[in-house]
C-alpha cells in the first residue's frame, strides 16, 4: 500500500515541483537560458515569487485532484477551477499570477452556467496546453476502465477548458503513457508500445485521421533522436506534449528531466509540470530531489491530497 501512497505523492509532487522550478523564467527564450541556465530551484524573475512557487499548472491538478476526491463530479471540478480563479483556491501564494487565455474563457463560461463539459473552446486555434498540464490525477480514476472508456471521461475532463479533439488526443496519450509506468514498464518500452497500439486505438475511436497524422513524431518517429533544435516549447499543446515526452527519453532521472524542460524556454513552467508529472511516476519520490521538495511551497498540504486521493481510491478498491 505503501508503494501506492507514494505513487499518488510523486504524481502531485512531480507536477508541482516541475512547475516551480519553470515559474521563474517563464517566456525566457531558449537562446537566454543557454547562457544562464537553470540547474536549481531559485526564485523571483518573470512573475516576481518566491523560491518554489507553482502555477496555474500545479494549481489546476490539485484542484482536479480534489475533484476526484470528492467523488469524480465534473461540475465540482468546475467548480474548484472557478474558486482558484476567483478566490486563490490551491495557490501556492493566495495569489492567481498566471492563467491562459483560453482557460480564463473557459472558467467565465462555467461562471454564466454553461455545462463544464461544454465550456472548453472547441477551436482549433484553441490547442494550448492548459488541459493537458492539470490531466494527471485523472490517471487514479481511469487506470482499471476500458480503452474506449478511458477516452470518454478524459474528453470530459479536457472539455472542461480545452474541447478541441487534438488537445483530447494529447491528453490521451499522456495519460497512456503514464499507465504504461503505472504498470511498470521502461519509459522506452512503453514509447515503442504506444507507437505499435494508439493509431489502431485512435482509428477505432473515429478520431480523423488528418488530426492522428499531426502526431508522427510520437507514433511514427523516433522523438529521442531528434536534435534539440527541432524540440519546440511553445505553449501549443503538441509542442508540449512532444517536449516532455523528448525530455523523459533523452534524460535518465527526475532532476535531468525537469532541469531540461525548463531550460527549452518559452512555456518553461508548463512543460516542466508535464515532464515532471512523469518523472515523478517513473523514478519514485525518492527520486524528487528532496532539496526541491524542503522549498516548494505547501508541500505538506499537497502530501495531504495525496494521501487523501490514494484513500478514496483504495476505498473504492483500485489499488
Amino acid at each position: 500500500m505503501e508503494f501506492f501512497l507514494n505513487t499518488c505523492k510523486s504524481l502531485l509532487l512531480g507536477v508541482a515541483v516541475g512547475d516551480a522550478l519553470g515559474v521563474p523564467v517563464e517566456f525566457k527564450s531558449r537562446a537566454y537560458l543557454k547562457q544562464y541556465p537553470v540547474t536549481n530551484m531559485t526564485g523571483y524573475g518573470s512573475h516576481h515569487q518566491p523560491a518554489g512557487t507553482f502555477s496555474d499548472d500545479a494549481s489546476l491538478t490539485f484542484c482536479l485532484a480534489e475533484g476526484i476526491v470528492s467523488g469524480f463530479d465534473l461540475k465540482q471540478i468546475a467548480q474548484n477551477f472557478i474558486n482558484w480563479r476567483n478566490h486563490s483556491y490551491w495557490t501556492a501564494t493566495h495569489e492567481v499570477f498566471d492563467i491562459g487565455i483560453t482557460t480564463q474563457r473557459a472558467i467565465d463560461r462555467l461562471v454564466r452556467g454553461v455545462a463544464p463539459e461544454l465550456a472548453g473552446d472547441e477551436g482549433e486555434n484553441a490547442n494550448g496546453n492548459g488541459s493537458l498540464m492539470r490531466i494527471l490525477p485523472l490517471l487514479v480514476n481511469i487506470k482499471d476502465k476500458p480503452v474506449a472508456e478511458r477516452f470518454e471521461i478524459i474528453k470530459k475532463v479536457s472539455s472542461v477548458t480545452h474541447r478541441h479533439i487534438r488537445t483530447v488526443i494529447a491528453c490521451f496519450y499522456y495519460l497512456e503513457f503514464a499507465l504504461q509506468i503505472l504498470q511498470g514498464k521502461q519509459k522506452m518500452e512503453v514509447y515503442l508500445s504506444l507507437q505499435k497500439t494508439f493509431p489502431d486505438t485512435l482509428i477505432k475511436l473515429f478520431i480523423p485521421e488528418s488530426e492522428i497524422a499531426i502526431f508522427i513524431r510520437l507514433l511514427v518517429d523516433r522523438i529521442n533522436m531528434i536534435g534539440e533544435g527541432q524540440i519546440y516549447s511553445s505553449g501549443y499543446v503538441v509542442h508540449t506534449l512532444e517536449a516532455s515526452i523528448w525530455c523523459l527519453l533523452t534524460t535518465n532521472t527526475y532532476a535531468e528531466a525537469t532541469l531540461k524542460a525548463v531550460n527549452l524556454g518559452e512555456d518553461t513552467d508548463t512543460t516542466a509540470a508535464v515532464t515532471g508529472g512523469l518523472a515523478g511516476l517513473l523514478y519514485g519520490l525518492d527520486g524528487i530531489p528532496q532539496k526541491w521538495l524542503l522549498t516548494l511551497a505547501r508541500r505538506d498540504d499537497i502530501e495531504e491530497l495525496a494521501l487523501r486521493l490514494f484513500n478514496k481510491i483504495h476505498s473504492g478498491g483500485a489499488f
